[in-house]
């Protein structure tokens, strides 16, 4: 558990949460799912005594629950914002009886059937990407409490700039600012978080672009139909994922104007609405890009099935201009392999030539035929 205190222009850190609400500044108080889960009441009422709020009960299930999604609730002492985060290593986190289990302690379970045949499906490597986690912040007027997995890329980075502000001795004109409140912290936290979404756009953008070009391939049948499948999967939860976030953020504004006197807007309180904005403004392009790419997979998949119609319709065509040649031909085998003693040209010395001569002439008049009225065009400008 580390424990910051942070004011105008100091950043000062401890191991210990302090006895006391701090009179300057604010604090913030990161701990983990571990520690959170070792002993909640001890924790919360470690809290109780740093802040001088009580943390409600469901709220402490919410705070250790691996699969809660992105929402924003609120009481008279604070608000509580879970936000889904992209997960390190990309796997989701194990917990046993509610108490999250470290990463490396956790041993591979027996692959079921299930499991087997998922496994056989070859999902993506951006789209394999998309396992996410919940990261629990508790605002409050003096501090900004955080519950997260153990290892985060967003708290880690944003810990590190603070230690470095901590070891500065002198602040430079172009050294980073501190938060000013808990709110511009949560805030900064967040719109980091979502700038992880942002940058697997490209990936994601590269990836569905050869699935297109392995679905339009004339020279190889497409296959992985239920990788595709996957893929598709992964997209609608990316989009359902954002949509929760974006009603999170919203809420998360109205509570800021709310908590307002409603007289004047201070600038701070201005320059929060406008990162809010900001940060939602960046979850729609991601939600807006995920919409685009899901209607790309379905867009490649209808135009793959109009290929493969299309070939199968100029198929049919060849076969059936065959078989019309093939017809009069038949007609005047089966007529002269008919048992009758007297037939015309059938004790001729030429009449098999004549007979022959009269098939190439029925041959080429149909040619000629098809070709006048454009059966075979497509044909002859393939060979062209």
């Amino acid at each position: 558990m580390d424990i910051f205190l942070i004011s105008d222009n100091q950043v000062s850190q401890s191991k210990e949460i302090p006895d006391t609400v701090p009179v300057k500044g604010f604090l913030w108080i990161d701990a983990t799912h571990e520690e959170v889960g070792a002993d909640p009441e001890a924790w919360r009422n470690a809290i109780t005594l740093a802040t001088g709020v009580q943390i409600y009960d469901p709220h402490m299930t919410d705070t250790l629950n691996p699969n809660h999604p992105s929402y924003f609730d609120s009481t008279q002492d604070y608000g509580m914002v879970v936000f889904r985060k992209l997960v390190l290593n990309g796997h989701p986190r194990t917990t046993e009886n509610g108490v999250p289990i470290a990463a490396d302690k956790i041993a591979a379970p027996p692959a079921t059937a299930a499991e087997s045949e998922a496994s056989k499906r070859r999902i993506p490597a951006a789209l394999s990407k998309l396992a996410t986690q919940p990261v629990t912040f508790l605002i409050m007027d003096h501090a900004l409490v955080t519950v997260h997995e153990r290892a985060s890329r967003t708290i880690d980075a944003a810990r590190a700039r603070l230690l470095d502000l901590c070891n500065k001795t002198e602040k430079t004109p172009h050294s980073t600012r501190p938060p000013t409140s808990p709110e511009d912290l949560l805030l900064r936290l967040i719109n980091a978080m979502v700038d992880q979404y942002l940058d697997l756009r490209q990936p994601l953008t590269t990836q569905l672009d050869r699935w297109q070009r392995a679905l339009l391939d004339p020279r190889r049948p497409f296959k992985d139909w239920m990788a595709l499948l996957d893929a598709r999967i992964e997209l609608r939860k990316l989009e359902n994922l954002c949509e929760e976030q974006h009603d999170a953020m919203q809420e998360l504004r109205d509570y800021f104007v709310d908590i307002d006197d409603g007289v004047e807007i201070s600038r701070a309180k201005d320059l929060l609405l406008v990162r809010i904005n900001d940060v939602m403004e960046h979850i729609t392009r991601v939600l807006n890009h995920a919409r685009r790419l899901e209607s790309s997979i379905e867009s490649a998949v209808q135009i793959h099935f109009s290929a493969v119609a299309h070939r199968t319709n100029e198929i049919m065509r060849t076969l059936t201009v065959i078989t019309a040649l093939f017809m009069p031909l038949t007609l005047i085998t089966g007529i002269f392999g008919m048992n009758f003693n007297e037939m015309p040209l059938l004790k001729n010395n030429a009449g098999f030539w004549i007979t022959m001569g009269s098939m190439v002439v029925i041959v080429i008049g149909m040619l000629v035929f098809f070709q006048r009225r454009r059966y075979l065009e497509s044909q002859a400008l393939e060979r062209r």
